[in-house]
């Protein structure tokens, strides 16, 4: 078949990409604060949250099941005033920019995107130029071009074909993964697609063609079924090939490494799952392509593959970034258990309550593909709700060459199991699993959330056991209304004052002088990778008494107090050093600029 002109497949001069994925590069992703503060002040987030979850008034706020974790009764609660949801049960909070990347799945621009049409504001065109880089947009336009050429090569080859009609692939899934064949050869694509030197550099760049030590530059791919791989926006950024004879060389081929792709935080399949789903209640993690693609030719549309590589931490979060539930299939042997473990170990440090993960191990010979052909979808549906589940495979596991009979075996397994356990993530999972390792050892383990806290230093905000301090009280009526900032002219007369939490009051009230505009949800999103971060949520989501004048009047009052404490301060300070010596010059005018004020606000007889 004669391919495509090269024209219409490749871009002939450099050009641009669609946005760049946040969390794949998040300075491409960088949208100017003033946007952003506009778009979630004219987005009402109880209309975005409302049209996909059932919410209840319950005075000024909303309620709901939170979507994020399975519950009984509403936690979840939608704020109209400020702009942010937030999880008592499992924690969840956010934006509507947040929510619409966790409840829809999108990335961070395609989020933004999306609420700036609805409320008719326009992504500012230098972020967009900004975003976009033409070495980009061509990478992925080569690569969609060695897509549809490899499915052209499929529709003329009766080897490939008669395979897939073998392996009960059907038209419709062909289509559906967009599966192709690479014909055998060393140069069909090279030459079909690679017509001048920056072409040929395109098509090495993006993995798609090896060079031999003499210098020989070929086809990477050949006589394979070939398998794009699709980012979480559709599109193609490598490939995965499959030998048509056993004896062919190694029986799977992925592309390499690429500035598009990275094997441990991409999984085969996704973007299908998504298409075809439109709430995923539970993901199935196999081996390879074609148990993706005959679990989908039979009906099981929950299925993903990692890319030749081990479970990763970043796969467990994308997995649990799109649903709550993880099956992991493996063989039953060795090798089987060996990489189950290794998923365990990086499910286990994200397994917040409401996240459940299993484990099905198949019978000797078979794989998913095998199962599924003979057993149907409900066969293979009954052996997934018979996996084991993680808290069983774990001390399962951890116990094989232990006897538990003895003290000394009760020891070693508490003695295994501590490390892991503490990096469970706080809740009643994390609980549970600790009192089961007590059940078995009798050994009692101690929780970390029972423990009082240590200060951390990197947190400015005063200790959530103590009173209400003055500027505790500050910060809660700032997160109920960030614009009563602007009663308080800077500079603050209490910023040098040596006090827990003073710093962070400041940097409140200058973020929203410089952003007027800013809601509650957007100034929590500036702290999100901040410790500061959580006691700031849970001062957001208080019920404080009374209304914006009264507030105003607490945060003016506290901004009072505070400068007389930094003055007293000072004052203390000076007359410490005059103890010690004489003041030079300026402490003499300093201390009588201090004492005058003193005298002006009635804390000194005049």
């Amino acid at each position: 078949m004669r391919p495509a002109p090269m024209a219409a497949v490749l871009p002939q001069r450099a050009g641009t990409i669609g946005p760049a994925t946040e969390a794949s590069n998040p300075s491409m992703a960088r949208i100017p604060d003033a946007f952003i503060d506009d778009l979630l002040a004219r987005t009402d987030i109880v209309e975005v949250i409302g049209t996909r979850v059932p919410l209840k008034r319950q005075g000024k706020e909303y309620s709901a099941r939170c979507p994020f974790h399975d519950e009984r009764s509403p936690s979840f609660t939608v704020s109209q005033t400020k702009q942010f949801y937030h999880c008592f049960g499992c924690g969840a909070h956010g934006t509507a920019i947040s929510f619409l990347m966790n409840y829809d799945r999108l990335e961070f621009l395609d989020a933004v995107d999306e609420l700036a049409k609805r409320v008719g504001m326009e992504v500012p065109k230098e972020t967009q130029k900004r975003n976009e880089t033409d070495d980009g947009r061509d990478m992925y336009a080569a690569l969609d071009a060695a897509a549809k050429f490899f499915q052209r090569q499929l529709e003329g080859n009766e080897k490939a074909k008669a395979y897939l009609d073998r392996r009960g692939v059907d038209e419709s899934i062909r289509t559906q993964f967009s599966i192709g064949y690479a014909p055998d050869g060393f140069s069909a694509l090279k030459d079909a697609l690679g017509t001048d030197e920056r072409r040929i550099k395109l098509l090495d760049k993006t993995g798609m063609l090896s060079r031999s030590d003499n210098g020989r530059v070929y086809d990477k791919f050949r006589d394979r079924v070939m398998f794009p791989i699709h980012d979480r926006r559709g599109r193609v950024i490598a490939f995965g090939g499959r030998v048509l004879a056993k004896d062919d060389g190694p029986k799977y081929l992925n592309s390499p490494e690429t500035p598009l792709f990275h094997k441990g935080r991409e999984l085969y399949g996704l973007w299908q799952v998504r298409q075809a789903n439109q709430k995923i209640e539970r993901l199935v993690v196999v081996e390879g392509y074609m148990d993706v693609v005959s679990l989908f030719q039979y009906g099981v549309t929950q299925a993903v593959a990692t890319l030749g590589t081990a479970t990763t931490p970043d796969h467990a979060e994308l997995l649990f970034r799109n649903s709550p539930d993880v099956y992991f299939c493996f063989d039953g042997d060795a090798a089987g258990q060996r990489a189950a473990w290794k998923a365990l170990e990086s499910v286990l440090p994200r397994m917040k309550d409401g996240r459940q993960a299993f484990f099905l191990f198949l019978p000797d010979g078979e794989d998913p593909d095998s199962i599924v052909r003979s057993e149907g979808a409900a066969g293979f549906d009954t052996r997934l709700q018979q996996a084991t589940p993680l808290s069983q495979f774990f001390y399962d596991e951890l116990g094989k060459d232990v006897k538990l009979s003895t003290l000394d075996g009760k020891a070693r397994l508490a003695e295994r199991a501590k490390p892991l356990l503490a990096q469970i993530p706080d809740g009643a999972f994390g609980d549970l699993m600790r009192q089961r390792l007590g059940e078995i050892t009798g050994v009692g383990v101690q929780q970390p959330v029972a423990l009082p806290e240590k200060p951390k230093t990197v947190s400015r905000l005063p200790a959530q056991t103590q009173k209400r301090s003055l500027v505790r009280g500050a910060i809660t009526v700032l997160l109920q209304q960030p614009s009563l900032a602007l009663s308080l002219e800077p500079p603050y007369g209490f910023k040098d004052l040596n006090q827990p939490g003073v710093g962070l009051l400041i940097e409140l009230l200058s973020l929203v002088h410089a952003r007027p505009e800013i809601t509650t949800g957007a100034l929590l999103q500036h702290f999100s990778e901040r410790d500061d971060l959580n006691a700031l949520q849970k001062l957001a989501s208080e019920a404080v008494p009374g209304d914006a004048t009264i507030w105003r009047q607490i945060l003016i009052d506290a901004a009072e107090q505070l400068e007389d404490q930094a003055i007293q301060q000072r004052l203390a300070e000076l007359h410490a050093k005059m103890g010690a010596g004489p003041l030079d010059v300026a402490d003499k005018y300093e201390l009588m600029a201090l004492m005058q004020a003193q005298r002006r606000r009635g804390k000194l007889p005049s």
